[in-house]
């Protein structure tokens, strides 16, 4: 049963933007933690950020600060990324994930307690 649903990909030149939304399917954010991770070609899974449910506190990766903003709607059932001056670095399927509101700094670590996963959507950054 899908929980999470991403949208928003695509392609864009570095420098570009895009901003990517995560919805909630039958339930809102309140008591969750909403991560963004990437997977580029090759390579692990590796977390991005994260913003907090219960106090729409953020944090990102090293790589992405002050680039990458996330944010929230106000009913919490949907989670933004907007992500700027775009790099070929960053390309990659974009999940968004779920755990408990508790857990949001176990989603900086791998393996981190994850409650269900988005479908993925790609960015593609191309030089």
């Amino acid at each position: 049963e899908v929980e999470l649903v991403e949208s928003g990909g695509g392609s864009v030149q570095a420098g570009g933007s895009l901003r990517l939304t995560c919805r909630a399917a039958r339930f809102t954010f309140h008591d969750h933690c909403i991560g963004w991770f990437r997977q580029a070609p090759g390579k692990e899974r590796e977390f991005v950020s994260y913003i907090s449910g219960r106090d729409l506190s953020t944090y990102y990766e090293d790589s992405v600060k002050g680039r990458f903003t996330g944010s929230s709607d106000n009913r919490r059932v949907a989670v933004n990324l907007q992500m700027n001056s775009l790099k070929p670095e960053d390309t990659g399927i974009y999940y968004c994930a779920k755990t408990r509101w508790d857990r949001c700094a176990t989603m900086v670590v791998p393996g981190a307690a994850i409650d269900s996963w988005g479908q993925g959507t790609q960015v593609i950054v191309s030089s």
